[in-house]
């Protein structure tokens, strides 16, 4: 099985956001082994060096760790992994203020049409 990825963003970057989606989204744990790098490459459908640069650049936010002879595991900083979540949810709202303003849209039509989409 391999995962379908999109043109216009680094495909490490893509896996990386994945992994760290799954881990807000409460799919990964704190303290759960990953695959290896290998295994999920093969997953992927990616080359195992793009899969270590996804280990290598999680590693180095914080989020997983290597223990030597048994693998790669989510970090159990649970403070580090709420953070994570934080700048996601941040990041998202930033992404979509950034679209919808280009767009022409005032804060309070979105304002508005955010309220009205949630009492749907």
């Amino acid at each position: 099985m391999s995962f379908d990825f999109l043109p216009d963003k680094p495909i490490y970057q893509q896996l990386i956001d994945r992994i760290t989606g799954d881990l807000i989204r409460g799919a990964l744990q704190p303290g759960e082994k990953l695959p290896s790098v290998r295994e999920y490459a093969v997953e992927a459908g990616v080359n195992a060096n793009t899969m270590q640069r996804v280990y290598k650049e999680l590693e180095g936010m914080g989020i997983t760790e290597t223990k030597r002879g048994q693998g790669t595991f989510v970090t159990e900083n649970v403070e580090r992994l709420g953070q994570l979540r934080e700048e996601k949810k941040a990041q998202l709202i930033d992404d979509f203020i950034r679209n919808i303003e280009a767009l022409g849209f005032t804060e309070e039509e979105i304002a508005e049409s955010m309220t009205r989409r949630r009492r749907q």
